[in-house]
């Protein structure tokens, strides 16, 4: 019967496992489910980085007097 999620098999250097290893422990979940939430957490971060930088590309064109009102905008 095939998983009813992908999979994907990952080799770790011994101190980067010994440390999953402590995290999945002290929070009381499997070595599986300590690396989805650490991989679930990395994207964010990543997305964030990359939100980020789209926004501060836009603040350099802002100009105020050409941006719309509130009541413009509703």
């Amino acid at each position: 019967m095939p998983a009813k999620n992908p999979r994907i098999n990952v080799v770790l250097e011994e101190p980067l496992y010994n440390s999953i290893e402590r995290l999945a422990r002290r929070d009381g979940v499997s070595l599986s489910l300590k690396v989805r939430d650490l991989v679930k957490e990395a994207l964010e971060i990543e997305e964030d980085m990359a939100l980020s930088g789209f926004a501060e590309e836009r603040e350099k064109t802002f100009r105020k007097t050409k941006a719309l009102k509130h009541g413009e905008v509703w």
